[in-house]
């Protein structure tokens, strides 16, 4: 399982890149990357079909903790996925703009 940074995710985000969020809804709807899917990580076994195949799924948490947990679910689906160092978190410290609310 692969971990990047912040900086990598945002160049990734503004090519388009899929970003996987595997926080619970509430943390979602309280901030979350723009664009990025939900899918929390206790549901992600059970759902990996949802999530797309082929580019590189930059998986993130709150911290990054259950973003490894949930990178590497992925990648022992076939999957490539990577997961995002410091979460949500690093994103925000990074002066990046979150979206609030249920949906991407």
């Amino acid at each position: 399982m692969q971990e990047v940074d912040t900086a990598t995710l945002i160049r990734a985000w503004k090519s388009g890149a899929p970003v996987l969020d595997v926080r619970e809804d509430y943390e979602y709807i309280d901030g979350h990357v723009p664009g990025a899917q939900l899918i929390p990580l206790g549901e992600l076994p059970a759902r990996v079909g949802e999530v797309p195949a082929g580019d590189t799924v930059y998986v993130i948490c709150a911290s990054g903790n259950r973003s490894k947990r949930g990178a590497t679910i992925l990648e022992s689906a076939g999957r490539a996925a990577v997961s995002v160092a410091g979460g949500t978190s690093a994103w925000l410290h990074a002066g990046q703009d979150v979206r609030r609310g249920p949906s991407a």
